[in-house]
C-alpha cells in the first residue's frame, strides 16, 4: 500500500524593505497584505473610466499636485507588513510635502496620512469584502480623514468621515451631490462620475 505524500510550500512573509526592493522583472503591481505579495489585476476599463472622471472632476477643485492617481502606495496597520495603492487619493499638503524628493511614491506609517483616500469597487464579493470591511479598518486606522468607497454596480458613493477614530457613513446616490468635509468646496454629482 503507497501512502500518497504531499508537500507544503511554506509562505514567505516580506518586510516592507523586502516589498519595496522586490521586482519580478515584469510589469505586474502588487499590495502587500499581512506580508503576502498579491498581485493586483489589470482593472477594468469601465472602473478605470469611473476613476479618472472622479479624478478630472476633483481637479477643477484641487491643484493636481495634491492629486494621486493609482501610482502612490500607502502603508496601513495590519498584523504584518500592509501596503495598499488607492486608486485616487487627496494628499494635503503635509502628506505631499513629506513625499517630495523620495525615491519611491509610499506614504510610510512616520508620514501624515493623505487626507481622502478613493476606491473603486471592483466586480466580485472578494473586492466588496476588501474595500467595504477591510479597508475601512485599516485607513480608519491609519488616521485618514475620509474614504470615499465609489461602487459602479451599485451607482453610489460611500463617504466615510472619520469621527473620534471611527467612521461615520454617508450614502449618496443619483441626484446627490457628494459632500467632502475635508475639502468642503468638492461639490460632484454621482450621476457625473457614472455617465
Amino acid at each position: 500500500m503507497a501512502i500518497a505524500q504531499t508537500s507544503k510550500t511554506q509562505t514567505k512573509y516580506l518586510t516592507l524593505e523586502e516589498f519595496y526592493a522586490y521586482d519580478d522583472g515584469t510589469d505586474n503591481r502588487y499590495e502587500l497584505v499581512d506580508g503576502e505579495l498579491v498581485e493586483m489585476p489589470p482593472e477594468a476599463p469601465e472602473n478605470s473610466d469611473v476613476a479618472r472622471e472622479l479624478l478630472i472632476r476633483l481637479a477643477r477643485f484641487i491643484p493636481t499636485r495634491l492629486l494621486s492617481y493609482k501610482e502612490t502606495m500607502l502603508e496601513v496597520s495590519s498584523r504584518r507588513a500592509r501596503v495598499r495603492i488607492p486608486d485616487l487619493m487627496i494628499l494635503g499638503n503635509e502628506c505631499r510635502s513629506a513625499l517630495s524628493g523620495k525615491k519611491q511614491g509610499t506614504i510610510t506609517q512616520d508620514m501624515p496620512p493623505p487626507l481622502v483616500v478613493i476606491e473603486v469597487v471592483s466586480p466580485g464579493k472578494e473586492n466588496n469584502n476588501r474595500d467595504y470591511r477591510y479597508k475601512r479598518t485599516e485607513y480608519a486606522a491609519r488616521g485618514v480623514q475620509e474614504y470615499w468607497i465609489v461602487d459602479p454596480a451599485e451607482q453610489k458613493v460611500t463617504v466615510l468621515t472619520l469621527v473620534d477614530g471611527l467612521y461615520e457613513e454617508s450614502v449618496y446616490k443619483s441626484e446627490d451631490q457628494i459632500i467632502c468635509a475635508v475639502v468642503p468646496e468638492v461639490a460632484i454629482a454621482v450621476k457625473d462620475i457614472f455617465s
